[in-house]
């Protein structure tokens, strides 16, 4: 703050992140979404493919979802480890290339889908073909070699990895049970790394060891070719994390929990128009007092591994840095929470001093109030703008073209929205009206008719969904928040990835022209 001229007029302070100069153009699509013979999307020739359909637009952003381990309900926002890679997306097709594995070792992983991931068949074929590569690492283990230094890695990683394996090892030893069902002495990472078990939890330490090695050196070189291409890659963190993860079982402190490990508060959202219950999503809340004490040593931490696999990250529910709907771990719903501070500006802060001009995004979607939006002002990161939410209402909407600013990321739909063909069919005439009349359009193609406004927008970037280029209606939406049935398993196939290359390729790399998105 300063004064103006003597005159005392308080002026606004500069923003902590002011990255956002270049306009930029991109397509949301998560690895699993890929065409693979394994039964859900791999790092495997597909993931180059698709990097080589971006460059072939002039787009140079790639956006996906969370890269971890994925728990109940196979959801990315809901990972056994804030840190780790999701085993699913290693190529095992590039590790029998390297003569570990047989073809007839992914014979059961080829029976699967391949228009969709179906997880209860793929986790039953998956971990056999993992266990296999660790029997056979184990009788050659001078072959990780063609894959980098596996000690090196362990070594660099070791302060989550020697948690996460050990958590991962002793969930299987107890029979997929969460952490807080273990054995007292096994609940607590510190007491259970000095405990005898059987030499089958060692084993498996390895073998989550081994996994991890694979994804991470996959990950390096799928970045590294989409670095050579023009291409960056933007990741997310979820702001909370699972309760039964290694995130939670190895660092109690920071999290509202009591002596016995139980949350005694958990987050969640109000009630609303939407739902009148309020959303009861039971993630562990932060103990951000003593985070504070640390200078945030574990978000740093794992902000600094988010940039070792992305160019640009996106803070999920970035509300909750200002405040939060903390609700009693008891309570049967959420209309019994209350708001809670959160961090607020010295999170930001510290992230500037410990890792620099680093880019993030915020997603400022929903309920905000005056104080989340100076925390985001005063920040300076770039928001976003969803275009499915701008109709049907009037022209104040902030979510319509005209009103977006510059400091914004603007989507058609995003991996929570229903694709756009999905949304006009089953959105309201009142709302379908408003929509032909802004565009002048006669609404048969809307998905184009909102992929060229996002483009075209003041928003410094564009991103559009992969359903979208393809015009594709409701059945291939990714996501639908609230249900917990058919979500995530949505997967490109060859034919429609071949299609976007045949007809769209053109297309898109005129709207980058035009709009000034090439890379």
């Amino acid at each position: 703050m300063r004064g103006n001229g003597g005159l005392g007029e308080i002026l606004p302070m500069a923003p902590l992140f002011n990255w956002l100069k270049k306009r930029a153009g991109g397509v949301l699509l998560h690895p699993t979404s890929l065409p693979s013979n394994q039964g859900i999307g791999t790092l495997g020739k597909s993931a180059f493919r698709f990097i080589d359909f971006l460059s072939a637009c002039r787009l140079g952003l790639w956006q996906v979802c969370p890269l971890g381990p994925t728990g109940f309900g196979d959801s990315p926002y809901q990972c056994f480890s804030s840190f780790a890679g999701n085993p699913y997306l290693i190529d095992f097709e590039l590790i029998a290339e390297a003569g570990l594995l047989e073809a007839e070792d992914l014979a059961p992983l080829a029976a699967l889908p391949r228009e969709r991931v179906d997880y209860g068949a793929l986790w039953n074929a998956f971990f056999p073909v993992l266990k296999k590569l660790h029997a056979k690492v184990g009788k050659n283990p001078g072959a990780l070699k063609k894959f980098g230094d596996f000690e090196a890695f362990r070594q660099k990683n070791r302060e989550w990895l020697e948690g996460y394996a050990l958590y991962s090892a002793l969930k299987n030893f107890y029979k997929g049970k969460p952490w807080y069902e273990w054995p007292a002495e096994a609940r607590n990472f510190g007491s259970a790394k000095k405990l005898a078990f059987p030499p089958s939890v060692r084993a498996d330490v390895e073998m989550f060891e081994i996994a991890q090695f694979f994804f991470f050196s996959q990950w390096k070189a799928l970045r590294k070719y989409a670095f050579e291409h023009g291409v960056k890659i933007i990741g997310d963190t979820p702001i909370f994390v699972a309760l039964d993860s290694a995130d939670v079982w190895q660092n109690p402190e920071i999290f509202q929990l009591d002596k016995t490990g139980a949350p005694t508060a958990v987050a969640g959202v109000p009630p609303d128009y939407f739902s009148a219950d309020g959303q009861l999503w039971g993630n562990p809340l932060y103990n951000w007092d003593a985070l504070a004490k640390t200078d945030y040593n574990w978000w740093m931490r794992r902000l600094r591994a988010n940039f070792e696999l992305y160019d640009i990250v996106r803070l999920d529910h970035f509300r909750g840095f200002y405040d939060y709907w903390s609700i009693p771990a008891d309570s049967p719903t959420a209309k019994t929470g209350r708001w809670a501070l959160g961090p607020g500006l010295a999170f930001f802060k510290s992230i500037q001093k410990n890792l620099g001009d680093v880019r993030l995004i915020a997603e400022d979607l929903g309920d905000m109030n005056d104080g989340v939006r100076k925390l985001l002002a005063d920040s300076g990161l770039p928001g976003m703008a969803v275009l499915q939410f701008a109709f049907g209402g009037d022209a104040s909407n902030l979510y319509l073209p005209h009103n977006i600013g510059s400091n914004t990321i603007a989507y058609p739909g995003t991996h929570d929205n229903n694709t756009c063909v999905g949304w006009y069919n089953s959105t309201s005439e009142h709302t379908r009206d408003h929509f032909r009349r802004y565009f002048w359009t006669d609404g048969k193609t809307p998905h184009w008719t909102l992929i060229n406004a996002a483009f075209k927008a003041h928003a410094k970037i564009a991103v559009v969904a992969m359903q979208d280029i393809l015009g594709l209606g409701e059945a291939a939406r990714f996501n639908e928040p609230g249900t917990a049935q058919r979500n995530w398993q949505w997967r490109l196939t060859d034919a429609q990835l071949d299609e976007a290359f045949a007809s769209h390729t053109g297309t898109l790399r005129e709207l980058a022209e035009l709009s000034g998105r090439v890379e």
